[in-house]
């Protein structure tokens, strides 16, 4: 059975359909085993072993039941430890605790059937697109009745203009729309499709007839009036891959052609009827998608960089190719694999839940479970602590100055109570004085509003808060998921900070204990046989000898364009200037960082009229201020051209870089040359694979349509590695022998009973 992981961790999912559990139970469980003098409940063991384990092929078997029990066992021995060690009662512990407690109930607080129709509903409006234009009239969400009175009749009015006024409609909306962007373009909004629009935007849209305007539409913006211009069938998805050469907006001028010359070579070479799947993989710089023929995820309209998306989408048949397209990320050449229609409803359920919950459509969910709690938590309003709270209202409220005064609660015989109940939820009181300091802490400036509808928005505010905080408090004692779920989140965050400090930075930071661990093991830690070698992989025969004849010079002049800028002087001066010094020190960090710069020479520049000595000074006086710099003096070299030019100081660099050798005989061709110079284990070349085992030489080798050169230098044997070069392996088998060392501590510490009566109910095969 391959092992689970008992952490807490992405369990989310697990609370689809959460409502119709089981509620918990108070009755007393008996344990399946105890750790120490600590029982372990027998129904918290079934239920996450059910939970995590049902569709395994071991189910319900004695070798799955027990091996899973074994690491349960370590998972609590480790919750234990962390709970005698007290990480429960940190502030930071509670603190993330709380965190994910607010995000595990977050399920729990809507309604599943209401979800689930308005996921549906949205799936059905998918499978079109409606273009429509609009005019709004702003009002505020919480607007006083008199306001949105008038902005309801200002709508209508409009309304009779665009239709039996006879009046255009894009005309009406630019003079009087108080959408901004009206003015430009008429209200028009293009075509769109279900979540891309506020819900009751939507929902007028899909109901209303082409050529036809909708009554007036309430959103959070205000009233919309909205005309269909047209609808088509929804565009669906497409599958593309594609070839791509970086090049971003910001790099040089150089680069950037250099990158537009290899796609276009590439381009040209598909034409010709080149393989696809060889020049991605040899070429894409998309290291994510190369390795896979270029394939990227499907995608529908509004998902992707408009200028791929809009080339992508004029694709027609599988197989079609587009010319070279340029997107912030570089050059694309796109290959369409398969025109989607919209997937099915199973394929979509899941995004589709997640944005309706985000979408203004989920105010219909939040109203039906205010409902339902209202309901089932037996609230009751009492009319006279409302009427005396609401006689607090008064204009200082409308402009958001409300002050609350508290005053002693007079209880006498025959004098009414200063501080009556506003509401209970299941006979919990809720006093009108709590919601008057709810009042004062929430109110804000509502300018021509009445006191009383203010106040009624700030109650109905209260109210829905009271039951939400009222249902989450108790959905622990409520429903078993959530409660097991909120459990599991405890201890695996426990767990992590113990693992952390016991196994985790221990085996990082024990670097006596890592190295003592690595010596005892040694004959894990193998290089299997390898070479030292460098591969000339080329275009053609030809390029292919350039390359060798150049990479035995050892030096490639770097090219003018990679070359630094050249240093300015004044007439007659070989002084540096303070623009000269940021140069050069910009140049000398260059020097430092890279040492494949093996040479760089300093080459001074005179003007018209300067003496022709001045050019040798000035070239000195920068070497002499770059071995300031601590760049060694045997890396530079000063010369002089004494004919006439600038007052200047340029520079000409070789290296030993091969990636210089590269862009040299690239310059023609993008393509034309790749050097590799490394060790190479089986497996990491092709090439190097078919010569390795002939020993020190210089191989020729023809593979894929290219020409190689594999120059091995050396072979090594198969043998033991420094523990520098398997330090990441060492260190996760140390982890693990660190934590196997502390469960057999903890097992000891605390001697595990076992209740096999309870284990066996639970082998079922």
């Amino acid at each position: 059975m391959p092992k689970r992981i008992l952490y807490a961790g992405a369990a989310l999912a697990l609370l689809a359909g959460c409502q119709s559990t089981k509620t918990t139970s108070a009755t007393k469980q008996p344990v399946v085993e105890t750790l120490g003098t600590h029982p372990v409940p027998a129904s918290e063991f079934a239920y996450v072993y059910r939970k995590n384990n049902s569709t395994a092929p071991d189910f319900g078997t004695r070798a799955g039941v027990d091996e899973y029990l074994k690491l349960y066992t370590n998972f609590k021995l480790k919750v234990l430890d962390a709970e005698q060690r007290g990480l429960d009662t940190t502030q930071a512990f509670r603190r993330e605790l709380d965190g994910y407690r607010q995000q595990l109930a977050q399920p729990y607080l809507t309604e599943k059937s209401v979800t689930d129709q308005l996921v549906r509903e949205a799936y059905d409006r998918l499978s079109k697109e409606i273009n429509a234009s609009h005019i709004l009239i702003r009002v505020a969400p919480d607007a006083a009745p008199k306001d949105t009175l008038a902005a309801y009749q200002k709508t209508q009015a409009l309304r009779q203009r665009v239709t039996s006024g006879g009046e255009d409609f894009e005309t009406v909306a630019r003079q009087t729309s108080e959408d901004p962007s009206a003015r430009e373009n008429g209200g028009r909004l293009g075509y769109f499709t279900s979540m891309q629009m506020v819900y009751p935007f939507e929902s007028a849209a899909y109901k209303t007839p082409v050529g036809q305007v909708s009554e007036p539409v309430r959103t959070r913006f205000g009233y919309h009036l909205i005309k269909v211009n047209d609808t088509r069938t929804a565009q669906g998805e497409i599958k593309v891959a594609h070839l791509m050469i970086r090049a971003t907006p910001n790099m040089p001028a150089a680069d950037s052609a250099t990158a537009k010359k290899k796609i276009d070579e590439l381009y040209s070479r598909l034409q010709r009827g080149e393989n696809w799947d060889k020049l991605v993989a040899q070429f894409s710089e998309d290291a994510g998608s190369a390795p896979n023929g270029g394939e990227i995820p499907a995608f529908g309209a509004g998902r992707m960089i408009p200028s791929f998306e809009e080339v992508a989408f004029k694709l027609q048949k599988p197989g079609d190719l587009s010319r070279p397209v340029q997107t912030p990320y570089g050059w694309h050449v796109i290959k369409l694999i398969e025109k989607m229609p919209v997937p099915s409803f199973e394929a979509m359920q899941p995004t589709l839940k997640s944005k309706v919950a985000k979408d203004s459509r989920s105010e219909l969910n939040h109203a039906a479970f205010l409902k339902r709690v209202k309901t089932e938590n037996k609230f009751d309003e009492n009319k006279a602590g409302k009427e005396y709270a609401f006689a607090k209202a008064d204009t200082a409220l409308a402009n958001g100055r409300f002050k609350h005064v508290s005053m002693p609660v007079t209880k006498g015989k025959g004098k009414p109570s200063t501080n009556p109940t506003l509401f209970t939820i299941n006979g919990k009181a809720y006093p009108a004085t709590d919601f008057l300091a709810y009042v004062e802490q929430s109110q804000r400036p509502r300018p021509g509003d009445e006191p009383q509808h203010a106040m009624q928005v700030l109650y109905d505010q209260y109210v829905d808060q009271s039951l939400t905080n009222y249902e989450r408090d108790n959905l622990e004692s409520k429903y078993e998921d959530y409660r097991m779920l909120v459990k599991e989140y405890r201890d695996g965050i426990l767990l992590f900070q113990l693992m952390d400090e016991k196994v985790w930075s221990k085996a990082i930071d024990d670097s006596v204990g890592l190295q003592k661990f690595f010596t005892e093991h040694q004959q894990d830690y193998q290089w299997a046989p390898r070479v030292q070698a460098t591969v000339i992989n080329a275009a053609s025969p030809e390029v292919l000898k350039e390359a060798q004849q150049s990479l035995q010079v050892g030096r490639y002049q770097i090219m003018t364009d990679k070359l630094p800028k050249a240093v300015d002087f004044k007439a007659g001066s070989a002084e540096l200037t303070s623009m000269a010094q940021a140069s050069l020190n910009q140049l000398a960090d260059r020097l430092l960082t890279d040492t494949t710069l093996v040479s760089t020479e300093v080459v001074g520049h005179i003007k018209r009229g300067e003496k022709s000595a001045l050019a040798r000074r000035r070239a000195e006086q920068v070497v002499a201020y770059l071995t300031s710099r601590e760049v060694p003096a045997s890396r530079l070299r000063a010369t002089a051209n004494s004919k006439p030019a600038t007052a200047t100081v340029a520079f000409a660099q070789s290296s030993n870089n091969p990636a210089m050798l590269e862009a040299i005989l690239n310059q023609k061709n993008p393509l034309g040359v790749k050097i590799q110079q490394r060790t190479f284990q089986q497996g990491d070349s092709k090439a190097v694979d078919q010569v390795a085992q002939r020993g020190p030489g210089t191989y020729p080798v023809q593979l894929d349509g290219r020409y190689y050169s594999v120059i091995i230098k050396e072979q090594l044997p198969a043998g033991p590695k420094k523990l520098s070069e398997a330090r990441g392996q060492a260190t996760s088998d140390y982890q693990n022998y660190l934590e196997q060392q502390w469960i057999e501590q903890l097992r000891t510490q605390y001697p595990v009973q076992l209740n096999q009566s309870e284990v066996d109910k639970l082998v079922t095969k």
